[in-house]
């Protein structure tokens, strides 16, 4: 009886376990089935992504020519030190590796922190452009550091630095642009920052490959698995012309500051658009050191400014083609009318006066251009008035950007009634309108803006766009009769090779290139009746800074134009450097 119940409990008890033991496999082997048939997939993925790396390769960016094929951005071998954060001694590893490239404490701690912020498998800069003895001794260590490679890449290099401004430079994206695009993160890869690099960047730049790696739990890498190449960036030609470009900042390099642009007169192809003082761009790829941005950013003449077209300055009588376009368009002058200079005007208690003290006597537009008699523009000026010479002003383009595709172009500024009214809050003033008649007082130009008025008057009145690479866009018809451009022309040639003329001094002598233009001084400050008493107004002693612009634009040859130019030196003080500036700029271009 007791046997019989002990068999019962037993079998019960096993019947228990048995059922337990049932739904425990069960248990198992529907985890089994779940994790390897109806989450297969997602699990071989995530043990792929520990296994296999995805490598992002950075493409070899494209190289610009000037338009003869001469190299102004190239791209040379270079070797790079990169890691890959692991999780096991991370600060260590860094550390051992800056002391063995004698990398700064500074560099290290950037190292360290962009390990700790960057996902992991990112390769993170250690040093750009190694020696082959830091080649060597990396790759005695590269068994003992897991995630430190030795990459060979391409660095950019700009072998003149004539064309910094045009050109620009390249650098490390910022870690917006490589958020929005992660290529970018590669530390190797090289964006436009300014200039043609930065406006090309996307053509230059190319596509990236895919290099698929296996690595072991350590990180290191066991084997290519699959490599998918990207494609290279494109190669531009440019309108500059190396040699043109050279000259130009070589003519510019005596003075303290300036700039000088020199167009196809048909085209509106930019031959050369130069800016003194310049920079060398080679600074910036590797990232500038604190002490040459400091250098560069505060520089006392602006390095950094591309002032041919950021540079906004009060054009002086290079003005006076377009007061006396509106007055001629306008039908407030002929080619006969005549104005009487006695060397100033009077308006009220105050005098405008005339560069030369004397007076002119009786002058025509020709003659006035040739002289540059203000007092003959100070009485056209105010037939005509200022908004109808705002209206020509910007149907020439001033007022607006050229559209000559570079970033941060100025568009200067060309004044109006409603615009002192609305931004100043005070009415025009007769007197304001004498100012703006020879290009000073709230009138601002640009070289450039000068330059492609010059084009248009050598042209026969077609307003040209200054482009630097590409097809020519087409020209604007200005609508301006073949008589006042003829008139124009007249007075721009008689400026320079009549004696008189105030451009007389740098005529071009040589048969067959002869060149017309017009000069300009821009005040920097107000010159008071006794200085003029005194005759101090053109000491050469004065401040730097006080000296008046000088400017000049010019186009040759004369008789059949091929090339415009503007000239701008910053408180030259007279416009004659500018001129000789120009003469020889205009005649190396027409020989070359």
């Amino acid at each position: 009886m007791t046997n019989n119940k002990e068999n019962r409990v037993f079998t019960r008890r096993a019947f228990i376990l048995g059922i337990g033991q049932g739904l425990l496999l069960t248990t198992i082997v529907g985890r089994l089935y779940y994790l390897q048939i109806l989450s297969g997939d997602h699990y071989r993925m995530l043990a792929d992504k520990n296994r296999i790396h995805a490598q992002l390769l950075a493409p070899q960016r494209g190289q610009l020519f000037d338009r003869r094929g001469v190299l102004l951005a190239s791209n040379h071998k270079a070797f790079s030190a990169l890691v890959v954060r692991t999780n096991d001694n991370w600060e260590l590893l860094v550390r051992d590796i800056g002391s063995t490239l004698n990398l700064s404490e500074a560099e290290i701690m950037r190292i360290i922190r962009e390990g700790e912020r960057r996902p992991k498998f990112m390769p993170i800069l250690v040093k750009q452009q190694l020696t082959w003895a830091e080649v060597a001794q990396l790759e005695l260590r590269l068994p003992d550091w897991p995630g430190v490679l030795i990459e060979e890449g391409q660095s950019r290099l700009y072998p003149d630095s004539s064309t910094c401004h045009v050109i620009g430079y390249v650098a490390a994206a910022s870690e917006l642009e490589a958020q929005e695009e992660p290529l970018l993160g590669l530390p190797q890869l090289r964006v436009g920052k300014i200039g043609m690099e930065k406006v090309l960047d996307k053509t230059l730049r190319g596509t990236g490959g895919i290099k698929q790696l296996e690595v072991n739990a350590k990180r290191q890498v066991v084997r290519e698995l699959a490599f998918l190449p990207g494609k290279a960036g494109e190669d531009v030609h440019l309108t500059i012309d190396s040699a043109l470009q050279q000259k130009a900042q070589s003519l510019l390099a005596p003075h303290e500051s300036g700039a000088v642009v020199l167009l196809d007169c048909n085209t509106g192809a930019v031959l050369a658009l130069a800016s003194h003082p310049g920079f060398n761009p080679n600074l910036f790829i590797d990232g500038i050191s604190q002490d040459d941005w400091q250098h560069l950013n505060n520089h006392p003449r602006h390095a950094l400014l591309n002032k041919a077209i950021t540079g906004q300055y009060a054009p002086g009588s290079t003005f006076k083609m377009i007061v006396a376009l509106a007055a001629l368009q306008n039908k407030v002058i002929t080619n006969e009318t005549t104005v009487t200079c006695c060397g100033y005007l009077e308006l009220g208690q105050h005098r405008f006066h005339c560069p030369r003290k004397g007076g002119h006597g009786a002058v025509d537009l020709s003659l006035a251009l040739m002289y540059s008699c203000d007092v003959f523009f100070y009485h056209i000026a105010a037939k005509v008035g200022i908004d109808a010479i705002a209206a020509v002003a910007r149907q020439w383009g001033f007022g607006m950007s050229t559209k000559s595709g570079l970033p941060s172009e100025k568009a200067g500024l060309v004044p109006t009634r409603s615009w002192k009214s609305r931004v100043l809050g005070r009415q025009w003033q007769l007197g304001e309108t004498y100012n703006a008649g020879i290009g000073q007082g709230y009138v601002l130009a640009t070289p450039i803006q000068l330059s492609v008025m010059t084009a248009a008057i050598a042209n026969g009145g077609t307003l040209v766009t200054p482009h630097l690479h590409g097809q020519a866009p087409p020209g604007q018809s200005l609508g301006v009769s073949d008589e006042h451009i003829a008139l124009l022309r007249q007075g721009m040639f008689r400026c320079v090779n009549e004696q008189g003329g105030t451009a007389f001094s740098g005529r071009i002598l040589e048969d067959g290139l002869a060149m017309a233009g017009k000069t300009g001084t821009s005040q920097v400050r107000r010159i008071t009746e006794k200085e003029r008493q005194l005759g101090t107004i053109n000491r050469a002693d004065r401040l730097w800074e006080h000296k008046e612009h000088a400017l000049f634009v010019g186009y040759a040859p004369a008789t059949s134009p091929r090339f415009a130019a503007s000239v701008l030196i910053e408180h030259a003080g007279t416009s004659k450097h500018a001129v000789l500036l120009g003469r020889d700029l205009l005649s190396f271009a027409q020989t070359n």
